[in-house]
Parts: structure tokens; C-alpha cells; sequence
């Protein structure tokens, strides 16, 4: 048995199966054509979808899920990320469904990009046994998700914890998605860059301007890029001791390609945080690297799709089949049918096409318990 993921992010379309271990068996990739029409990103991804049903693990697929970048809603399984301008409203999750190599019987459970990767940290990764995290993608965007009280914590449409577009500057600059000041205007990989140019850095020849070159002459001692990764740093220690304090965590992970700089980056973010989250409760909480580095958007979507299937991932690697007649709920009724949901209700929820969506109100994924 394999889960089957996607992971859609304003650079690159991956795919992956995954058994139950947390393990990726066959991956595909294609480059994101950002700018191409909503048609051919959707050509990109049938084409990742092509070569994963050529594998031979693909006739033991249980599931697929769809990680994207957003805003996504689960509920109609469309998405609208805002680095992807032809995607609005797209059906995603009925146009991945009418794939013809998809198996029978398989309905796609979409998520965003970075609930995925707090799912995937949370079961496998960096979270694991943290009852209170967030857990951040910074990379040609910036995204987050929540585990509280040791739950996956989407919220009503799946975009609890977006913190990419948290205003830090009033008067900052435009966001793409129609505000001034969002962290992401200022963190991710494209704005790190960005700065980078705009203050009179300029790449090694033959080396294109991005938040990896302007981390590599940071390394270098170059001011200009130095300067470029504190602003970036500052503007997400804002971000994260806002939450810290909104909902008191214990624990901050960070993952995708910015993250990859490594200290250039952690070093001027914990210097700021300690400016920013004062209060007792908030101070010192650790902000960490992601362990499951540049996988963690693929697992985390196979195991939002196992767990909303047959085959919940445990953090032993085994896999569990959930009943959904009769389950104790938190409130110690029992539902009759559907996801049990942390406030003891049952959701059964599908998209306009049919599919399984993580459903409105709470919903659980893979914990780490």
C-alpha cells in the first residue's frame, strides 16, 4: 500500500508515493509555469501525475492528497494561491480527479502546502511529540499551520496559520494579495531577492538573482545580502511572536528553500524574536529548522490523505484504519458517521465534484501521540 501526493507551490510541481513509513518510493517533478495559463499548470501537473502512474507502486495507491499553496478551500477543493495568478477558483481537486490514470475509487483530499508540511513535521519531523507548534514554509512564499492541543488545527476552510500574510509594516509595502506590510512581502525567497538587486547586489556570473545566491554571498560577508536576510528575518520574527503570544506555543518550525540558508537566516531570526515576544509566556520559545527538509510537503499531503481514508499513519510508520460508526468523540459521545472533529462533532463533507475535502470545522490529521 502507497499514498499518493502533490505538492503545488509557486516553483516547482512535485509528486511523490509514499508508503506508510513516512518513506518516498517514486517522485516525479515538474517546474511551475507561474505565469503560463491555468491550463498549462494543469498540464504540469497531469505530466507529474504521468509518471507517477507509470511506477509499479501505483497499483497498491490507497489515497492521493493535494498540498498547494494558497488560499486553498477544502471544502470546494479549489484553490487560489496568490503566486499563481491564473489559478482562481480552479477546481483543483475534480480536474487531478478526471486524471485517467487514476484509479477507481480514489477521491483526492486537498490541503494547503504548509498545513501539509505541519502535518508531515508533526507525524515525522521536527514537531514530533509537541502538542503546541507552528510550523512555517518559507520559500517563493510564506505559510504556516498549527498543531494545538497535539491536533492539526486547519480551521474552517484549511488556512489556520497563514502566517504569510500577517501585516508586520502599516505603511510597508503591497502584497500580491491586496495589503501593505504582509511578512511575505518581505521574507519570501522572491523578495528576499528582490531587496537584494534593489540595494546594489548583484549574483557571481552566470548565476541567476535568487534568495540561495543572495544567501551565498551573505556567507561571503557581502553587506547587501546580509541586509537582505535580517529584513527577511526580522519581518517573520514579527510574524512568529504574534502567534506565540495570540496562542502560546512550545515549539517554531521552519522549512522550505529559504530555510536552506541555514544560519544566515536563524541567526538574525532568533536575535529578533527575542526583541519582539517580551512577555514571559513567549519568551524563548526554540525555532528550528524543518527535518524533513524539501519531503515535508509531500508526506505531510500523503498523510492528510491517509488520514482522511482507510490508513491513518501512526508515528511508528504502521498504519491504523479508522472507524467512523461509533467513535468516541471528545466530549464522550459517539458520532455516526463521518471524521470525528475535535469539538466532538462528525464532518462529511465533499467537494462541488464529489471528492473528500478536509471538510468545515476542525479536523484532525496525523498526530504525533
Amino acid at each position: 500500500m502507497v499514498y499518493g501526493a502533490l505538492d503545488i507551490g509557486g516553483t516547482k510541481i512535485a509528486g511523490a508515493l509514499v508508503d506508510t513509513a513516512g518513506r518516498l518510493v517514486a517522485r516525479g517533478r515538474r517546474a511551475t509555469p507561474a505565469r503560463g495559463s491555468a491550463d498549462e499548470l494543469m498540464a504540469a501537473v497531469d505530466a507529474v501525475l504521468d509518471e507517477l502512474s507509470a511506477h509499479p507502486e501505483w497499483s497498491g495507491l490507497s489515497c492521493l492528497g493535494i498540498g498547494s499553496a494558497g488560499p486553498v478551500d477544502t471544502v470546494t477543493g479549489s484553490v487560489s494561491p496568490v503566486n499563481i495568478p491564473s489559478w482562481r477558483a480552479f477546481p483543483l481537486v475534480e480536474r487531478v480527479r478526471a486524471h485517467p490514470g487514476l484509479p477507481p475509487g480514489i477521491r483526492p483530499v486537498l490541503v494547503g502546502d504548509a498545513v501539509a508540511m505541519t502535518a508531515a513535521e508533526h507525524w515525522k519531523g521536527a514537531a514530533r511529540g509537541v502538542d503546541n507548534a507552528l510550523c512555517m514554509v518559507v520559500s517563493t512564499g510564506v505559510g504556516g499551520g498549527l498543531v494545538l492541543n497535539g491536533s492539526l488545527h486547519a480551521g474552517i476552510s484549511g488556512n489556520a496559520g497563514h502566517i504569510g500574510h500577517i501585516t508586520v509594516e502599516q505603511d510597508g509595502p503591497l502584497c500580491p494579495c491586496g495589503a501593505r506590510g504582509c511578512v511575505e512581502r518581505f521574507a519570501s525567497g522572491t523578495s528576499i531577492a528582490a531587496h537584494a538587486l534593489e540595494s546594489g547586489w548583484a549574483p557571481p556570473a552566470g548565476t541567476a538573482p535568487t534568495a540561495a545566491a543572495v544567501a551565498a554571498s551573505a556567507r561571503e560577508g557581502d553587506a547587501r545580502a546580509l541586509a537582505a536576510y535580517d529584513r527577511a528575518a526580522k519581518a517573520l520574527a514579527a510574524g512568529i511572536a504574534a502567534t506565540i503570544t495570540l496562542v502560546e506555543l512550545e515549539l517554531v518550525v521552519i522549512g522550505g528553500g529559504v530555510a536552506q540558508a541555514g544560519e544566515t537566516l536563524f541567526g538574525p531570526l532568533r536575535r529578533h524574536l527575542g526583541g519582539y515576544a517580551v512577555l514571559d509566556f513567549a519568551r524563548d520559545v526554540p525555532v528550528v529548522p524543518a527535518e524533513l527538509a524539501l519531503d515535508a510537503g509531500l508526506i505531510g499531503a500523503a498523510a492528510a490523505a491517509a488520514a482522511m481514508t482507510a490508513g491513518t499513519p501512526k508515528t511508528d510508520g504502521s498504519a491504523s484504519t479508522p472507524t467512523t460508526a461509533g467513535t468516541p468523540t471528545t466530549d464522550g459521545s459517539a458520532t455516526t458517521g463521518g471524521t470525528p472533529t475535535t469539538a466532538g462533532t462528525a464532518t462529511t463533507t465533499t467537494t462541488a465534484g464529489g471528492d473528500a475535502a478536509a471538510g468545515r470545522g476542525a479536523r484532525e490529521l496525523p498526530a504525533a501521540s
